[in-house]
């Protein structure tokens, strides 16, 4: 089969590579669409350390089922199916508490770091364990079940926090993950949503999806949301972006008593405003990929509750997808999603 192999840092082939071979428990899936994730774009240079070479990347996938495992009893070949990014193992202490994101034995579809090796879906085919498998509802396209694992992402922080009605809530970045935050927040029944971003484009698209505003950070920022909230700060903010400066504009954007839920992670650590999250009793809570949400993402996108298709910006082949790479790598302006087709 096909596959678009990263050989080493930075450098892509597009190669024949032998077809994998399932387990009793598991399925091939002939590829049909699978996107570019940022954590792949992220590790492709070897920053991260979760793309170690020879890896075939890829975890937004979907497809049809090629094959089943001796075991595997309610799939079938011909199945049109997508598959969670996450493989947990079903038998640790978290996943019996279903929250599988926590797992002991956890591994990513397409990733490779010191602890194991998991090839992903940028292939023509990819072997995935039956547990991990959902079907795609007839109204949900292969290249909309791809975008899936994003909005899973954003349903989950949605989920972790507690949200009252007519909430009003701070968004600082707006990029993919923080764009869809945004719409499950206007399906959860929230206020005045303020998006916080560097690029004014992603605030029109956060305005489009429902934010009331939308911020450019500065000196300003902050008296900007605290003229909004009436001078109380927002309930809840959400930090989908993980350096300093960020982190300290969502802590400063609360009101006291006020919760912060964390889903971004660009850098290992930051700076905490100690004082400032003790005396004013700021709650932080951490958000961790998904834990089961896919089939209520399923179900979002065939009722068209959220808009998927604004993020698409090019569906190409999986042959061309070490310049996709490239381009994505560089910040092309105005690169959004991109879906490589087997």
């Amino acid at each position: 089969m096909k596959a678009l192999v990263l050989k080493e840092y930075n450098n892509f082939s597009y190669e024949d590579v032998p077809v994998p071979e399932i387990q009793p428990d598991e399925v091939l899936v002939r590829v049909k669409a699978c996107s570019i994730c940022g954590s792949d774009v992220h590790g492709m240079d070897g920053s991260t350390g979760r793309r170690i070479p020879p890896i075939i990347m890829g975890h937004e996938a979907a497809g049809v089922i090629e094959k089943t495992g001796s075991n595997v009893r309610d799939f079938s070949v011909g199945d049109r199916v997508t598959f969670d990014s996450t493989i947990f193992c079903g038998k640790c202490d978290y996943c019996r508490q279903g929250r599988i994101n926590l797992c002991d034995n956890r591994k990513v579809l397409g990733v490779s770091c010191d602890e194991y090796r998991q090839h992903g879906a940028f292939a023509e085919y990819v072997a995935v364990p039956r547990h991990i498998l959902y079907r795609l509802p007839e109204e949900v396209s292969f290249e909309r079940a791809a975008m899936v694992e994003p909005l899973s992402i954003a349903l989950h922080a949605v989920n972790n926090t507690p949200i009252s009605i007519n909430d009003t809530v701070v968004v600082v970045g707006a990029g993919m993950i923080g764009l869809l935050v945004i719409q499950m927040l206007k399906l959860a029944g929230c206020g005045k949503i303020i998006a916080v971003d560097l690029d004014q484009d992603k605030l029109e698209m956060a305005k489009k999806f429902g934010a009331y505003a939308g911020l450019q950070p500065g000196r300003d920022v902050i008296s900007e949301i605290m003229k909004i909230t009436d001078n109380r700060g927002a309930d809840i903010a959400f930090e989908v972006v993980g350096i300093i400066p960020t982190f300290e504009t969502a802590v400063s954007s609360l009101k006291k008593g006020g919760w912060l839920t964390l889903v971004g992670n660009l850098s290992p650590e930051v700076k905490l405003p100690l004082q400032k999250v003790v005396t004013r009793e700021i709650t932080l809570r951490g958000s961790c990929a998904s834990s089961g949400e896919y089939g209520d993402c399923l179900d979002l996108i065939a009722d068209g509750k959220v808009d998927i298709d604004s993020f698409i910006s090019a569906v190409a082949p999986l042959s061309e997808g070490a310049s996709w790479f490239e381009r994505l790598y560089a910040g092309e302006k105005g690169l959004m999603k991109v879906i490589l087709k087997p």
